[in-house]
């Protein structure tokens, strides 16, 4: 019996961790030039996984481990052009889990890199507008958000996250 095949990163082909609608396609840059300081930061950066990161698995097992069953990297409403990290369809429940830097931390994000500061600056308001405004739209559409910090203890955030899905559970009509 010969062993699966496997792709680049050792993954069987197509568990890239990202959905197939998200693909990575290189973009033409008029200018050859990339934002990154350097070709190395750039393979750097492009290397990061938007799923399935080491803070989303730690609370993803204690999650199981309690006994919530979740879907991952979905969207929580249809036509919405965002992807929560955890959702928990029936009870409304779309949780996050951000990274310290890429959504500005009050404790850790707060430093300012020394490359391309001006850059990188924008791009954490540009994130941290887009969180606040995908937290609006859920709202609006009857959904709670549920924003944990990647630095927090994985199990105070399984606590609350949990608490949020019984109690948005508990407060629904019965069929």
């Amino acid at each position: 019996m010969t062993a699966p095949a496997r792709g680049a990163a050792g993954k069987p082909p197509g568990r890239s961790g990202r959905p197939a609608t998200a693909a990575r396609t290189t973009q033409p840059d008029p200018d050859n030039q990339s934002w990154a300081s350097t070709p190395a930061v750039r393979a750097r950066m492009q290397r990061q996984p938007t799923r399935d990161t080491a803070p989303e698995l730690r609370l993803r097992r204690a999650l199981h481990a309690a006994g919530l069953r979740y879907r991952v990297d979905a969207p929580p409403v249809p036509g919405l052009r965002r992807r929560a990290d955890i959702v928990f369809g029936p009870a409304k429940v779309a949780v996050f889990v951000d990274g310290c830097f890429w959504h500005g931390c009050p404790r850790h994000g707060a430093r300012i890199p020394h490359a391309n500061p001006g850059y990188w600056t924008g791009k954490v308001a540009l994130n941290r507008g887009r969180d606040a405004d995908t937290d609006r739209q859920l709202a609006a559409a009857g959904w709670l958000s549920v924003r944990v910090w990647e630095h927090e203890d994985v199990s105070a955030a399984a606590q609350l996250v949990a608490d949020t899905v019984r109690t948005a559970r508990n407060a629904q009509p019965a069929a």
